[in-house]
């Protein structure tokens, strides 16, 4: 059963793009996905690239979320961890691009924070998420 997830996008909170100001959902099964980094099956890194690291991290949230039953409607929320958030936003359409071939034009709530590092080596981002399935 999908679960009905309304979005919530204040007026008085003005234009956004690529992202949701809230998400409500009643009734749903909460799943929390821990922090995925840009790996593989092997636990190695795809690439040193950032865009790599992100595009494979994403998968990563998206694997997890379809072994629970879901599909990427269901993310409700998405935080995105960076070393370098002029990194991030230098890359904005490529990132958007490849978010979309993942994720079509599903946007949940996502927050943006730079960190000073990851705990695993050479790792330039990390992602997770909560998803209402």
């Amino acid at each position: 059963m999908k679960p009905n997830i309304e979005l919530i996008n204040p007026p008085e909170l003005g234009p956004h793009s690529g992202y949701s100001q809230g998400m409500k959902t009643e009734s749903a099964r909460l799943l929390f996905v821990s922090g995925q980094v840009g790996w593989d099956s092997e636990a190695k890194l795809v690439s040193a690239e950032f865009l790599a690291q992100y595009e494979q991290a994403l998968a990563n949230v998206l694997a997890v979320v379809r072994q629970a039953g879901g599909q990427p409607e269901n993310l409700v929320r998405l935080t995105i961890y960076v070393l370098d958030r002029e990194e991030y936003l230098a890359n904005r359409k490529p990132l958007g691009e490849l978010y979309r071939r993942q994720m079509g034009k599903h946007y949940p709530a996502m927050t943006l924070v730079e960190v000073k590092g990851f705990l695993e080596d050479g790792a330039r981002v990390e992602l997770e998420a909560t998803a209402a399935l």
